[in-house]
């Protein structure tokens, strides 16, 4: 019965993304989308098979947790419905709905796993319960987030259809993370309804109420499911916005580039105005709820200190451990070695653009995509010590930061190079 109950729906789905107007809008053919539906199933399964078998040694045992959960929030929806919305907002903390930040006793710390099971129970009512066919809801769904993706880089991009699209969907860390049943997937998604209703707002200077329901949508998705990436989204969206819509005179990296300096200053001074503002400390803190656990991928870090001096010293660090691990010398099983193989690939393409770079495409939309990922990553990199959740974490920025990238490479003069070096070695 499952198995039919699975095959039902995977062809109901796949018919599915055909007729959706905001896939079929892409420009991808039927069978394209059907492809590219079936890859992030087959993901969703792998992540899950991996779970199963590998899932202490490869740090991957949160998957099933949240569907043992959910299966008794589905439960709890089936008796008592109002109930099982209202315990969402259930708060016995002394601090209430404060500590927005905080890693321990905080009920925004817990939203993150209480929402993303209240979805997954939501799942249940039509799956029965099936992990797998949870995959099939959840691929559909987060499939939105790369296709919106790809509709704005498309948009910047309208030259390299294969590159925006390889970038967007295809990148194995990203469409592997995002397809199994986590959060991360919902998490892009978020970030991504914020970008394309923004992005065609400041292009057809008209937003529509559906448009301003998205963003907001958007917004409730990634502080429910992972909030401190609001610290790092709003910057990126303010600088954005001002260099598009004021300062179109400036060079956009001008205006980016004071918009940070900026937000660094408030970033190390607002916590004199007020100790909920002490974003260093939250910082600090996030470190160390981190360096509490244990796993088998935990690295050795330096400790911060909620000081500008102290952030200065350990950014070599966060660099290293956010953009280049892991190293080949990480590699302990499969997951590592794909991981480790791939960032030296993303490096080798960021070495091609630097050599081999066509007419660099540079607008405040690219801005915003490079300037948000490597604060995001600079954030991962000062946080967390274990290489598995670095993986996972920084995978929702590679469509934004690679796409420009691969974009931007001329690849008519590395093939006129490849073809010459094999003329000359033939001779």
């Amino acid at each position: 019965m499952d198995h039919l109950l699975f095959a039902g729906y995977l062809i109901l789905f796949a018919w599915l993304v055909t007729k959706v107007p905001f896939f079929t809008k892409t420009g991808l053919t039927p069978a394209q989308l059907i492809i590219l539906f079936l890859v992030k199933v087959m993901a969703g399964i792998f992540y899950g098979w991996i779970g199963i078998y590998y899932g202490e040694l490869a740090q991957m045992v949160d998957t099933w947790a949240f569907h043992y959960e959910s299966l008794k929030e589905y439960q709890l929806l089936l008796s008592h419905p109002q109930e099982f919305f209202s315990s969402l907002f259930h708060n016995t903390y002394k601090a209430g709905y404060g500590e927005f930040l905080s890693s321990e006793n905080s009920w925004w710390n817990d939203l993150h796993g209480n929402l993303f099971i209240k979805i997954l129970a939501l799942f249940n009512v039509a799956s029965f319960g099936n992990y797998y066919v949870n995959v099939i809801f959840y691929s559909f769904i987060s499939l939105f987030g790369p296709m919106a993706i790809y509709r704005v880089m498309i948009n910047e991009y309208p030259q390299s259809k294969v590159g925006v699209l390889i970038a967007t969907f295809l990148i194995p860390s990203f469409i592997y993370w995002t397809s199994g049943l986590h959060k991360d997937g919902i998490i892009f998604l978020g970030l991504s309804l914020i970008i394309y209703n923004l992005y065609f707002f400041l292009k057809n200077k008209k937003l529509s109420i559906r448009g301003i329901f998205f963003i907001i949508l958007g917004f409730v998705l990634i502080l429910g499911l992972r909030n401190y990436l609001i610290i790092n989204l709003i910057p990126a969206l303010i600088a954005w916005l001002v260099a598009e819509r004021f300062f179109k005179n400036v060079k956009p990296l001008v205006v980016f580039s004071i918009c940070y300096l900026i937000y660094i200053a408030i970033f190390f001074t607002a916590g004199y105005l007020t100790p909920k503002l002490n974003f260093p400390e939250a910082v600090v803190a996030k470190q160390q709820a981190f360096l509490k656990l244990e796993g088998s991928s935990e690295v050795k870090t330096k400790e911060l200190t909620p000081t500008l001096g102290s952030f200065i010293k350990n950014a070599p660090q966060a660099v290293s451990l956010s953009l280049l691990r892991p190293f080949p010398t990480d590699v302990k099983h499969l997951l590592s070695l794909a991981a480790a193989v791939e960032i030296n690939f993303i490096l080798l393409l960021f070495l091609l653009v630097l050599t081999c770079k066509s007419n660099m495409h540079i607008t405040p939309f690219i801005l915003f995509s490079i300037f948000l990922s490597f604060s995001i990553l600079m954030t991962i990199g000062y946080t967390v010590n274990f290489l598995g959740a670095i993986v996972r974490y920084r995978s929702i920025i590679f469509p934004l930061l690679i796409t420009p990238i691969i974009s931007s490479i001329n690849w008519q003069k590395i093939n006129k190079l490849i073809f010459y070096i094999k003329i000359k070695n033939n001779v």
